[in-house]
This record gives C-alpha cells, sequence and structure tokens, in this order.
C-alpha cells in the first residue's frame, strides 16, 4: 500500500503541472514567434532504508519546442519573419540580452525600434531611429530609412540575427536566452522576410487531447489513493481481529 501511495501522490502532483504547462500554451496559441512548452518527468528512487520497492514522478525542468510556427503574410513594411534557426536580438526588463522570433517591430515616439515592448538590439547596441519618412528592412537585417519630404536612402542600424539548434532555454518572460548563459554571436547567414510574422508552433487541437489525457491521469491517480487508504484499513482491520 505504501508503495502505491508514492507513485499515485507524485503522479497526481504531475498532472497538476502537467495541466499548467498545457494551459500557457493555450493561452499563447495566437502570440506571434510563441515557443510551446513540454513536461518532463522520469521515475525516481525514494531514499531511506528498506528494499529499493519505492519509487515517485520527479518532475524535470520544463523543456521548450524550438520547431518553427505557420507563416502569415501581413504586408506590412515592420514585420518581419526570421529563417530557420534564427532569433531576433532584444534587450529585457533587466537590460540584459535576450532572443525571441517575434517579429512584429514598432517604433515608439522616441525613434526607438522595439518588438512587444521590448527593444531590438543591432549589431551596434539598442536600436534608435531617426525621423524618417519611410522604411525598408533588407534580407540582412539592415534598415534603410528615407528622409522626410524625400531624398537620399540612408542606412540606420542592423537588427542583430542570431542562430542556433538546441542552445537555447525560455525565461518566466517568454524570451529565449543561450543555455550557458553567454550572448551569441550575430550569424550573417540568417535572413528577413518582411511583411510577414511567423504565428505560435504551438497546435491547439493536440493541446486540448492533452489536456484530457491528462485529466484521466489525474483520475486514475486519486482512484489509486483511494484504493491504497482501503487496503490499509483493510490490513489493519485484519491485524486487529488477529489480536
Amino acid at each position: 500500500m505504501e508503495r502505491l501511495i508514492y507513485t499515485a501522490v507524485s503522479g497526481a502532483e504531475l498532472n497538476n503541472k502537467a495541466l499548467q504547462v498545457v494551459a500557457n500554451n493555450l493561452a499563447n496559441v495566437s502570440t506571434n514567434g510563441f515557443r510551446a512548452d513540454l513536461e518532463q518527468a522520469q521515475s525516481m528512487l525514494v531514499a531511506g532504508d528498506g528494499f529499493r520497492t519505492r519509487y515517485q514522478a520527479q518532475l524535470m525542468p520544463v523543456s521548450t519546442s524550438l520547431a518553427s510556427g505557420p507563416m502569415m503574410e501581413t504586408g506590412r513594411k515592420l514585420d518581419i519573419a526570421m529563417s530557420d534557426n534564427g532569433y531576433l536580438a532584444v534587450e529585457d526588463a533587466n537590460g540584459e540580452e535576450a532572443y525571441t522570433r517575434a517579429g512584429n517591430l514598432m517604433v515608439d515616439g522616441q525613434g526607438r525600434l522595439t518588438v512587444n515592448g521590448l527593444q531590438v538590439i543591432g549589431n551596434e547596441g539598442p536600436i534608435q531611429l531617426q525621423q524618417y519618412g519611410d522604411i525598408d528592412i533588407s534580407p540582412d537585417g539592415t534598415i534603410n530609412l528615407t528622409p522626410v519630404g524625400g531624398g537620399l536612402i540612408a542606412q540606420d542600424a542592423q537588427l542583430k540575427l542570431v542562430s542556433t539548434d538546441n542552445n537555447l532555454v525560455k525565461g518566466q518572460d517568454g524570451l529565449l536566452r543561450a543555455a550557458d548563459g553567454e550572448q551569441l554571436v550575430a550569424d550573417p547567414t540568417v535572413s528577413v522576410a518582411t511583411g510577414k510574422l511567423e504565428g505560435s508552433n504551438v497546435n491547439a487541437v493536440a493541446e486540448m487531447v492533452r489536456t484530457m489525457n491528462i485529466s484521466r491521469q489525474f483520475e486514475m491517480n486519486i482512484k489509486m489513493m483511494k484504493m491504497a487508504n482501503e487496503l490499509a484499513e483493510s490490513g489493519d482491520r485484519l491485524v486487529r481481529g488477529q489480536s
């Protein structure tokens, strides 16, 4: 009975965490550039004296799916989509460099280039644009500005574009960072396409199915707890009857 309790209780806790992860994924199914989270677990031997018979489910750090999301045509000049394994460098709330696949760029009232309220980083630091009449972003991330009233096109800055395969971890703010904490170097092979945005890589149907499966697993773990309690009570009655 005791061994059953370890498995059932830890399994229910894992189900609870998994449901939180799925709910967050579903909440961001329409968020540009969002990367789905994946819960992980492994069996762990419970430390203590006696036989090696007591195991529980141990939650592992949540991982992130770096698969690409669907591309959407917008026609907007400040919307960009990065090539495979490419990421845009931004400045997080602490002033540190982080990375995102979101490409819905904006220019605020102070001329700062931002995405989702975070300042975009160029190859020479945070990007601050001068006044312009028109704007165009080249495939290599170079920002070309046409002066107000017309005139010659000037190159104002270049987006810092980086690439990596599986060297990124996602923080609580939804931004990606290098696993070793170091800044990634700009990768000239990464290109951008303007007038497009990459959607979330969350599969809403698959996440809904996972929600139902998690709910069934949770119910099964609750039943196992009740069964363990009934077995314990039966054993206790049997012992008292023999006394």
